[in-house]
C-alpha cells in the first residue's frame, strides 16, 4: 500500500530535505582534487549532527556510513574511504539522506572534481539531471507513475548521442516511495516496461523520490563483494541525480531543493506548491 502524507508530514519532509540540502552543500566544498571520500562522509556527518538529524544511510542494510560517494564507472552505492582520494578530471557521484523527527528526505547529485572534465561528462550529466526535471514535472495529479518513467526516458532518448554511440540508462536501480521509510513502494523504474504497467495515480499526498542513473555506455552493472559497491559491466562513467518530491493539493514540491523546485519547474510551465516552512 503507498503512504499517503497529511500537509504536516510533508512540512515534516521538507525540513528533512532541507537537511539534506546543506548535506549536499558541504560535501560539493569538500569535493576537491587529494580529498578522500572519507572526507565528504565526515563533512555531512557534521551538518546532520549541527542539524540535530539523523543519517538514514548509515545502518540501512548494513551500510556503514552515511552517505555514498561513487566515483566515475560507480553508478551508485560507493562506500566512502580513506582509500580512495578525488583526483582531477575525477566526477563523483554524492547521495545523502536525512531523518527529522521520523520522516525521510533522499536526493543525489554529480559533482565533478577538479578541471579538464570532457565535454561528454558534462553532457551526460545535464542529461542525466534534466531526465530528472522532466520526471519531476510529471509530478500531477491524475497522472500515473508510468508518465514519470516516460518523461525521464523520452528526455534521454530524444538527446543527440554521446560519443560513446549511446546513453545506458540503468536498469537495475531507480526511484522509491518515501516518507516514513527511505525505501516505500512504489518502485519507479527510469523507462517503461509493458511488464510493470501503468502504475497507481499519482495524488496529493504522494511522496516519491526521482532518481535517474544514466552512463556513458551500457546499462548492465555488478555488484563488487562488498556488497554494496555497483559497477557498469563496461567501465563507462555514470551519473546520478535525485530529488524527493511530493504532491500536494497546490501542485509539486520539491522537497530536496532549496527552492522548492521553483526555478526549474517553471521552465516547463509547472507551479510549485507554496513551501509549508516559508515564513511570511
Amino acid at each position: 500500500m503507498l503512504e499517503i502524507k497529511t500537509p504536516d508530514q510533508i512540512a515534516k519532509m521538507r525540513e528533512a530535505g532541507l537537511v539534506v540540502a546543506r548535506v549536499h552543500q558541504a560535501c560539493r566544498e569538500a569535493a576537491v582534487v587529494g580529498a578522500t571520500t572519507r572526507d565528504l562522509d565526515e563533512a555531512a556527518r557534521k551538518v546532520l549532527a549541527d542539524a540535530g538529524a539523523k543519517s538514514n544511510f548509515l545502518g540501512y542494510g548494513g551500510f556503514p556510513a552515511t552517505i555514498c560517494t561513487s566515483v566515475n564507472d560507480v553508478v551508485v552505492h560507493g562506500i566512502p574511504d580513506r582509500e580512495t582520494v578525488l583526483k582531477d578530471g575525477d566526477i563523483i557521484s554524492i547521495d545523502a539522506g536525512a531523518i527529522v523527527d521520523g520522516w525521510h528526505g533522499d536526493a543525489a547529485f554529480t559533482a565533478f572534481v577538479g578541471e579538464g572534465h570532457a565535454p561528454e561528462l558534462h553532457e551526460l550529466s545535464r542529461v542525466t539531471e534534466e531526465s530528472m526535471w522532466a520526471g519531476i514535472a510529471a509530478v500531477r495529479k491524475g497522472n500515473r507513475l508510468v508518465d514519470i518513467s516516460k518523461a525521464i526516458e523520452g528526455y534521454i532518448r530524444r538527446q543527440p548521442r554521446p560519443a560513446s554511440g549511446r546513453y545506458g540508462i540503468i536498469e537495475d536501480y531507480g526511484g522509491h516511495g518515501i516518507g516514513s521509510e527511505m525505501h516505500m513502494e512504489p518502485h519507479l523504474l527510469n523507462y517503461v516496461t509493458r511488464k510493470r504497467g501503468k502504475g497507481p495515480k499519482l495524488v496529493p499526498g504522494f511522496c516519491i523520490a526521482i532518481e535517474p542513473m544514466v552512463s556513458l555506455g551500457t546499462a548492465a552493472t555488478h555488484v563488487l563483494a562488498d556488497d554494496w559497491t555497483v559497477k557498469t559491466d563496461d567501465g563507462s562513467w555514470s551519473s546520478h541525480w535525485e530529488h524527493s518530491v511530493a504532491l500536494t493539493e497546490e501542485g509539486p514540491l520539491v522537497l530536496t531543493a532549496v527552492d522548492g523546485g521553483k526555478a526549474k519547474l517553471a521552465e516547463y510551465g509547472v507551479t510549485t506548491a507554496p513551501d509549508p516552512l516559508a515564513t511570511a
